[in-house]
């Protein structure tokens, strides 16, 4: 298979894959509902499939040296499926946390193999380009998953699951027909004790001292923020249709499916220019800016339609913004460390998740608004970090 042919063929999977990965999203709210379990289980049960993904995330970028992107990739998606069937069957809050936790496990394999996949195998001219697409296609066919979700949520919760969990166990064996090997050693190559000790995930991270910097430490710090404000946005704003509006999984699915074609206009023309055409650090202090004053709106007491409007911005702000910072750190990494540096990068993406998460589910019980406030407010320091990581370089190309 010809290199551009391969690449057309593995983004084309990713873009089942996240359609997939966000059929269950708006069907959740109504398992809690229907379950009678608390509001903050749906802040609850995303944090810890995120807590899992935050902590393995760095063992895969590690693990990709050896078994390459395209085995993660099986093992991963089969495993995802396999955990959103045990989700679907879940009836207690033990049960749904347990199952979330263990899609945690390979969530953070899919997503850190895809970086890993792009960086090491994409031409050094069609790298940054590869890595928007990879970000364009999460946010635009994740919207579209939710619509998708909706529909088939309307006509059974279950359905929505299984038919998840169906088309995740497809693609995995799709990314593993479709993707080379880019694993740079063989398994043979290491012994048993060093791949235990390179299952750690603590030592994963440790082992992120060899690339920090103070560059790398703000631009960190911008993914943790805008993952916190995202994460806490979506989750309170899926809640707040069903349980304050009254609205039913399809309305949620069919406004994320205009999030989706927003996101993808945007990312095709804005966020290709910002990378191609502008100090990409300086848009960057712009789009989180965007992002803040747009959730300010949705905190404010305006009708539905205003509302609804100024989520849309925030949605496509954040999803303009994804490969703009991706695109900052890979520039920024050492190419002997990349597959270490997204595997952190992933990670620090998830324990923004895990904090808007869980922020979102137990402020939502005091006021149905104080996660949009926060929301604002965790934007206005992203803000900050993003103009202080281009201050930084602003001082060093001057040095």
């Amino acid at each position: 298979m010809k290199y551009k042919t391969r690449f057309f063929a593995f983004f084309s999977v990713m873009v089942l894959f996240n359609l997939a990965a966000n059929f269950a999203h708006p069907v959740t709210p109504t398992v809690i509902k229907d379950l009678n379990l608390h509001d903050y289980m749906f802040g609850v049960a995303l944090a810890a499939m995120m807590l899992t993904n935050f902590l393995l995330s760095p063992f895969w970028g590690k693990i990709n040296v050896y078994i390459s992107s395209r085995v993660s990739l099986l093992i991963c998606c089969s495993g995802y499926g396999i955990a959103q069937i045990w989700f679907a069957y879940a009836t207690t809050e033990l049960m749904i946390v347990l199952a979330r936790m263990f899609a945690g496990l390979f969530t953070g394999g899919i997503f850190v193999s895809f970086l890993t996949y792009i960086v090491n195998m994409a031409k050094p001219e069609d790298q940054a380009k590869y890595l928007t697409i990879n970000a364009t296609v999460k946010s635009v066919a994740g919207a579209f998953g939710y619509m998708v979700g909706g529909l088939l949520g309307e006509v059974s919760v279950k359905l929505a699951f299984l038919v998840q969990a169906g088309t995740l166990l497809a693609v995995a064996v799709g990314f593993f027909l479709i993707c080379e090997s880019d694993s740079s050693q063989g398994l043979g190559e290491v012994s048993g004790q060093q791949l235990v000790r390179e299952a750690n995930p603590f030592k994963a991270f440790l082992d992120s001292r060899e690339f920090m910097c103070t560059a790398f430490v703000l631009l960190f710090a911008v993914n943790i923020l805008i993952n916190f404000g995202n994460t806490a946005f979506d989750q309170a704003f899926n809640y707040y249709l069903k349980d304050v509006l009254g609205l039913t999984s399809s309305y949620n699915g069919i406004i994320k499916a205009a999030v989706g074609f927003v996101s993808f206009v945007a990312n095709m023309t804005l966020c290709i220019w910002i990378i191609s055409k502008t100090k990409i650090r300086r848009s960057m202090v712009l789009l989180v800016l965007v992002c803040a004053l747009s959730a300010l709106g949705t905190a404010l007491p305006v009708n539905i339609g205003i509302f609804i409007l100024f989520s849309v911005i925030v949605y496509a702000g954040y999803s303009v913004s994804v490969p703009v910072l991706q695109n900052m750190v890979a520039a920024q990494a050492d190419p002997a460390q990349r597959n270490l540096v997204m595997g952190f990068f992933n990670a620090t993406q998830s324990l923004g998740s895990i904090a808007g998460s869980l922020t979102a589910g137990f402020i939502y019980s005091l006021h149905v608004k104080l996660p949009f406030v926060c929301t604002c407010l965790i934007y206005f320091i992203g803000v900050l970090a993003a103009l202080g990581y281009a201050l930084t370089k602003k001082r060093n190309s001057l040095q």
